[in-house]
């Protein structure tokens, strides 16, 4: 494990070299940012990460602010502070001056976005799966998120977990009720502007969304495809929210043909300073990947 300072906090930080004799200056860094509340790093770990180092990208993975084995402040869960943190955390690793492909899943692709719009001299380009974009998102998630804090609030889920030895099921059902519950997660979530198409005509890098047919979230996806310039929008058939757990194979290879796709239209960068328990997967679950 790897904890590194940036903005104020310790992250927890996985790097995976490019494979070896594969790596170049032209390649962009690919950098993975996890869902909200009960998702970490490790999602991606084998069903995207290890690929795409194979394929010859060096990769980073973080856990974020609060989230995993990242430090835990009270506030500073808002969009804006989430772009800083990225960007300081790539300045603390000596990436400032590469460009970054980012990857995000499920909340982590709108925070790519902010990111991708904050700083296009910086991001070469986007794969979003799942991300919340549409104009009601935010008052759902808002929703969905004072649910579950309500629910853990003095819950003796954790203490009956670990009386079970389930020790990674509490650990991640303690990490959301100390989210929900002691932090500002909820109140910066609600305070969101949700993204307009002036947003998306303004996205200037290559961009692919990959959504399940059956996702409440594709209509979202729709209006960014419909406004972003250079963007592509993959429905993968008989799924949901879930994309990244149930197709594993045909999302590896959309993921590994897109980033691919980016090297050679990749912008000069500048530097720059698992399984969780049912109860509260049920009210957070679409949020999560």
């Amino acid at each position: 494990m790897a904890v590194v300072p940036a903005n104020s906090l310790r992250f927890h930080v996985q790097r995976l070299p490019a494979a070896a004799g594969a790596d170049a200056p032209d390649r962009p860094v690919v950098v993975f940012l996890h869902g909200l509340v009960v998702d970490n790093l490790s999602s991606f770990y084998c069903p995207l990460a290890v690929p795409v180092a194979r394929s010859g990208h060096e990769v980073v993975l973080y856990d974020l602010r609060g989230h995993g084995r990242t430090e835990r402040p009270a506030t500073g869960y808002d969009s804006r502070t989430a772009v800083r943190d990225l960007f300081a955390l790539l300045s603390a690793l000596g990436l400032g001056h590469r460009p970054v492909h980012l990857v995000g899943n499920s909340y982590g692709g709108t925070l790519a976005l902010h990111a991708a719009l904050a700083r296009p001299g910086l991001v070469s380009g986007l794969t979003l799966l799942e991300p919340p974009l549409g104009g009601a998102w935010v008052e759902n998630m808002v929703d969905t998120l004072s649910a579950a804090a309500l629910s853990l609030e003095d819950s003796p889920v954790p203490a009956e977990l670990r009386t079970l030895r389930l020790r990674k099921a509490a650990n991640l059902t303690a990490i959301a009720d100390a989210l929900l519950n002691r932090t500002s997660l909820i109140d910066d979530v609600a305070a969101s502007r949700p993204f307009a198409p002036a947003d998306y005509a303004r996205l200037d890098c290559p961009a692919l969304i990959v959504c399940g047919e059956h996702s409440e979230l594709v209509p979202g996806a729709r209006e960014l495809a419909r406004h972003a310039p250079r963007c592509e929008l993959r429905i993968l058939p008989d799924l949901g929210h879930d994309v990244l757990k149930e197709s594993s194979g045909a999302l590896r290879e959309a993921v590994l043909a897109h980033v691919a796709a980016t090297v050679t239209a990749t912008p000069t960068a500048t530097p720059t300073a698992t399984a969780t328990p049912t109860a509260v997967r049920s009210r957070v679950g679409a949020l999560v990947p």
